[in-house]
């Protein structure tokens, strides 16, 4: 297999996956999107709220507050029969006027924080007061979309043939696959290819295919992880997973 890298920025990458094959790249979609270990609050303890919004409405919002966490959370999970040592209390004591933000949180742990510290949370009105301890876990996207770690999704990657097309298709593709040069239509920006297959409508000389063995994937995080962390972690799990399938299929024929 090689990957290809098309863009990256901190909280999203784009590479294509080639020498593959359609169990595999969904394999690796399910892994990132749902079974990579994140940080999310699950128990929230409130001691006051006098706000105009129910206690367990305001802890929906905060477990959809996504968290940067320490990565060696994850070691300490491996290494502990509970989750204790990989729990992290959060807390907050405001009174309104105010917009309460989930940077208004207090860790009691310093690599533990919002990721983004301006998401709102409720606001206060003038004497309304809002006091609560949340604590956050390590969790799994498969069990809560909260602990997500990516949207990823797929697709296959087109391949996109002109002689003679018509130079409508440069006008008709809602992607700007095409270009025109020298009065003929040709392919400027195959990797954009929807496979829409309007260009093929048009008449002929475009032909389009899709490649079942190479993917075009997009990434996104939305978690406290970056898109290049959500990868690695991903990588690193599928390659444990096929050593432990290794072993085992190792002891059951000998």
């Amino acid at each position: 297999m090689d990957v290809k890298i098309l863009e990256k920025t901190e909280n999203r990458v784009k590479f294509i996956l080639e020498k593959s094959n359609p169990a595999f790249a969904n394999a690796f979609r399910r892994l990132m999107k749902a079974e990579i270990p994140t940080m999310s609050i699950e128990y929230v303890d409130f001691e006051e709220n006098t706000s105009g919004m129910f206690d367990e409405l305001i802890a929906h919002r905060l477990g959809l507050v996504p968290l940067v966490f320490d990565k060696s959370f994850y070691e300490l999970k491996s290494k502990s029969k509970s989750a204790t040592k990989t729990e992290v209390t959060l807390v907050l004591e405001k009174e309104g006027p105010c917009v309460v933000k989930a940077g208004d949180m207090k860790s009691t742990d310093d690599k533990v924080y919002p990721a983004e510290k301006d998401i709102p949370i409720i606001e206060l009105l003038e004497g309304q007061r809002l006091k609560f301890e949340a604590v956050a876990q390590l969790g799994f996207g498969i069990d809560h979309i909260k602990w997500q770690a990516a949207n990823v999704g797929y697709r296959y990657k087109p391949s996109v043939k002109t002689s003679g097309a018509d130079p409508k298709v440069v006008d008709i593709c809602p992607t700007d696959v095409f270009e025109k040069k020298d009065g003929k239509a040709r392919v400027k920006s195959e990797d954009k290819c929807i496979l829409c297959m309007r260009c093929t409508e048009v008449g002929s000389g475009v032909t389009v295919t899709a490649d079942d063995t190479s993917f075009i994937f997009d990434v996104e995080s939305v978690s406290g992880l970056t898109a290049s962390e959500v990868l690695s972690v991903a990588l690193d799990t599928l390659e444990e997973r096929a050593k432990e399938l290794g072993e085992s299929v190792k002891k059951t024929v000998k």
